[in-house]
């Protein structure tokens, strides 16, 4: 049989490694030796003999998730052998997390990470129950994060004296570090008259980067993450 679907590019090969890799842009791949961590969902294939076990967040979690719609569902995958994890065809990104470092991430934009890693649910100093939601996922520690996100991202740049604000709904992750507050872009009396319909974003200053997509979640596309 041939077709240009069978082409290298395409083809899963057999692990080398342990960890994390990129299978292409649209998925990735992890080499399962003991265990990791993903969103539940997201596994579209593996091979070998591997378990897969939902992961509670906690009171503190679920009851965050219950009312903002945010958080992270996970699953932990353990045993040996190979899976592939992907969401809704979004571009995926691997950040390799050093000892010191710290990231912000949207739970919807998290698609799997190693079990190294320290995750917890944090609010966002400033941001209020507004916008993205009251709180993000904090990364820490040592390991890899796969992140997932709807076209190409935009990393700018934070410096003490650039702050950079951000629309919520756009806003992928940033450096943890950064100080967050919300920014009114509009006068009461503009946005009684109809307003732009960017009110209200994310301010973000210090020493850092943000990250964000060139598209906004919808309602429903938030709350189903």
């Amino acid at each position: 049989m041939k077709s240009d679907l069978f082409a290298s590019e395409h083809m899963a090969q057999q692990a080398t490694v342990p960890g994390m890799s990129l299978q292409n842009a649209k998925s990735i791949k992890y080499a399962v030796q003991g265990e990791m961590l993903a969103r539940q969902g997201a596994m579209v294939a593996f091979r070998g003999n591997l378990q897969f076990e939902r992961k509670g967040q906690g009171i503190g979690g679920m009851l965050k998730r219950a009312v903002t719609g945010e958080g992270l569902p996970l699953m932990a995958v353990r045993g040996q052998g190979e899976a592939w994890f992907a969401h809704e065809a979004a571009n995926c990104f691997i950040v390799d997390i050093e000892q010191g470092d710290a990231l912000t991430i949207n739970g919807r934009n998290v698609l799997c990470f190693d079990s190294t890693l320290s995750y917890e649910i944090r609010t966002v100093k400033g941001a209020g129950m507004t916008g993205g939601g009251l709180f993000n996922s904090v990364f820490s520690g040592h390991g890899k994060l796969g992140v997932i996100c709807e076209g190409s991202p935009i990393v700018i740049p934070v410096t003490p004296e650039q702050p950079v604000y951000v629309d919520t709904d756009a806003v992928v992750g940033w450096s943890a570090q950064l100080n967050t507050s919300l920014h009114r872009s509009q006068s009461i009396g503009s946005m009684l008259r109809g307003g732009s319909g960017e009110a209200v974003q994310l301010m973000l200053q210090g020493q850092g980067f943000v990250i964000v997509r060139p598209s906004e979640a919808t309602p429903q596309r938030a709350s189903a993450s």
